[in-house]
């Protein structure tokens, strides 16, 4: 490979066909404007079946690494993007969504403007955000099992349907409360237009530097939601006699199953996601965007 030659790798999910001929639509734009696309493995396939022309298409991990892709075009919604965080955190390469599904809180661009997108990503008209991850940790007998991040949440859960979970929460090494419950979900101002707002958390702003806990029906006199600072440490303990079994999620793929007596520490990570931005628009706005939010009567900014 050419060190003056150009990798910017396309994400999508090959199973949904709609997205799938958004994404060789990607690939054909990154072809045509001299650059070369990426594609995972498993994409390659379904993608040359579509676009037998596509020949400087080339396969990451095969091909080429991680760290020579530029930048990331991510085709679906939201969980697309979580999937590309995975492959791209690490080696901190920035990514642009590109929405083909219903929300899509997370993306940057639509469907119908694939060519200014690539173009404007191939000339690096962009600004890249940091997004902040959660360093998530298990132990079981003091004793460190499983260690994982998330960029939207982690979420303890109850294993049965039938029993509740009971668990004590801490933050910052004190005991705050225990109860009985359905789970505990634990956010990113990322994560809070996620799970956290369909638990009934706070909208976080993502400029602000902050972590948030929202029990899920819990039975407690105090089981408000909590926001706290960047170096602040949460740590969710199932109590070891009365509790069932539960089960660590994050951002609903990475899991792992929890005894009793588990502990579950969450904390802000030093690895942020990066995100690649075209608007500088206010969250506000973005927020009446994706979720249609009623703002008829607004006469302006006051004075």
């Amino acid at each position: 490979m050419s060190a003056e030659q150009r990798f910017i790798l396309v994400v999508s999910h090959a199973a949904q066909q709609a997205t799938l001929e958004a994404a060789v639509q990607v690939c054909r734009e990154i072809q045509a404007q001299g650059a070369i696309p990426v594609l995972r493995e498993l994409e390659v396939a379904p993608v040359k079946e579509l676009a037998p022309e596509l020949t400087t298409l080339v396969t990451l991990d095969k091909d080429v690494t991680v760290t020579q892709i530029e930048c990331a075009i991510v085709v679906g919604g939201d969980g697309t993007i979580l999937r590309a965080a995975e492959l791209l955190r690490d080696a901190a390469v920035p990514m642009l969504g590109v929405n083909t599904g219903h929300v899509g809180f997370l993306a940057e661009t639509e469907r119908d403007s694939i060519p200014q997108t690539v173009a404007r990503v191939l000339a690096k008209d962009y600004q890249v955000e940091e997004r902040s991850t959660l360093s998530v940790r298990v132990k079981v007998a003091n004793e460190v099992v499983f260690e994982t991040w998330a960029l939207n949440e982690a979420t303890v859960e109850k294993a049965s349907r039938e029993r509740m979970l009971e668990v004590v929460i801490e933050v910052d090494r004190r005991p705050l409360s225990s109860f009985g419950c359905d789970g505990v979900v634990m956010s990113t101002p990322t994560g809070s237009t996620a799970y956290n707002f369909s638990a009934g958390g706070p909208v976080v702003w993502p400029t602000v530097d902050a972590m948030v806990l929202v029990p899920l029906s819990a039975h407690a006199l105090f089981a408000r939601p909590l926001v706290v600072g960047p170096d602040s440490v949460f740590a969710v303990e199932i109590m070891e006699r009365r509790s069932g079994h539960g089960v660590l999620w994050c951002d609903g793929r990475r899991t792992r199953n929890l005894p009793p007596g588990a502990r579950v520490i969450v904390k802000k990570s030093p690895s942020p996601v990066l995100l690649a931005r075209f608007h500088a628009e206010a969250f506000t706005d973005r927020l009446v965007e994706k979720f249609d939010l009623p703002v008829t009567g607004w006469r302006g900014p006051g004075q």
